[in-house]
């Protein structure tokens, strides 16, 4: 059996509102993950808690209407990768998270965009002008500003958030070869499925119950909060071309700054506002060079 895709609408703004949203339910997972890592939950145990969650609402989700469509993969080897990747970012920036404000980590996070274009050249053949080029190394200047390796505010979990950010990179580049080939929620599906398998072995060790309300919500909300988010930015894509919901995907620093001061009073330092619009800017600059160029390449021929 087959299912269809649904098809694309013109609601600009719903669409913009249903991104935002979207990235307030990823702000839930970093707030979730430091709440329990504050509360001396060990890593394991949260990143099990955070796709163990997600994979039993996508079986309950998906699994009673597409049966085992849901499974079936005309990629595995690509859909592994993919699972692999999304874990490897999911406990370095856990990791990271459990000692550094999330302000910090959310701007390293934002040099996710630059590495993709980085890494587009070898894995997808695409090339790179030199403007974009520069956009790039401006934009890594910006997280030196914001980590300041050889003064006593560096921290070496930086090296974490920055290694999480390069993991959702190749994340992002294997999504991009799986469009058209797997449903979401097939990818949705084996992105979950993967991470169960390689992190159960290791979620026991330690295990801890929560003790108040607080942690009770945050123990089953990272997963509640990873399939709204995934399926808000799907929707928000169909009802909104890429070129328009991109840019707002910076205003989740606003969403990690607001988290990071009223519950863990952690205001951002002045090095945040400094280095953080140098990293957003490059990203915003890489963006509308492509966006420029791949008009370049539709106009027609006279």
């Amino acid at each position: 059996m087959t299912y269809a895709i649904a098809p694309v609408e013109e609601r600009r703004l719903l669409g913009i509102a249903l991104v935002l949203i979207g990235f307030l339910f990823f702000t839930l997972i970093d707030t979730s993950s430091k709440w329990l890592s504050g509360q001396g939950f060990p890593t394991n145990q949260v990143v099990f808690l955070r796709y163990a969650v997600h994979f039993v609402l996508i079986i309950a989700l998906f699994a009673p209407r597409r049966g085992t469509a849901l499974v079936k993969t005309a990629r595995p080897g690509l859909e592994i990768a993919r699972g692999l990747c999304l874990l490897g970012s999911t406990i370095t920036n856990f990791l990271a998270i459990s000692v550094l404000p999330l302000t910090v980590t959310g701007s390293i996070a934002f040099t996710m965009p630059l590495m993709i274009c980085a890494l587009s050249v070898p894995f997808l053949g695409e090339k790179v002008g030199w403007r974009r080029w520069l956009a790039i190394l401006v934009g890594f200047g910006g997280v030196l500003i914001i980590v300041r390796p050889g003064t006593e505010a560096f921290h070496p979990a930086a090296l974490l958030s920055l290694l999480s950010a390069g993991f959702t990179a190749f994340y992002m580049l294997l999504t991009r070869k799986l469009a058209g080939v797997d449903s979401a929620a097939t990818q949705q599906f084996y992105s979950a499925a993967i991470a169960v398998a390689c992190i159960t072995p290791f979620a026991f060790h330690g295990w801890m119950w929560p003790s108040d309300p607080a942690t009770w919500v945050a123990f089953f909300m990272m997963g509640v909060a990873g399939v709204a988010g995934h399926m808000l930015v799907s929707i928000a894509h169909r009802l909104a071309p890429a070129s328009v919901i991109a840019p707002f995907s910076y205003f989740q620093i606003v969403f990690l700054s607001i988290s990071s001061w009223l519950i863990f009073n952690q205001p951002p330092d002045v090095w945040i506002f400094v280095g953080a619009p140098v990293v957003m800017g490059s990203g915003l600059y890489i963006w509308l060079r492509e966006r420029k160029l791949q008009k370049q390449l539709s106009a027609p021929i006279e």
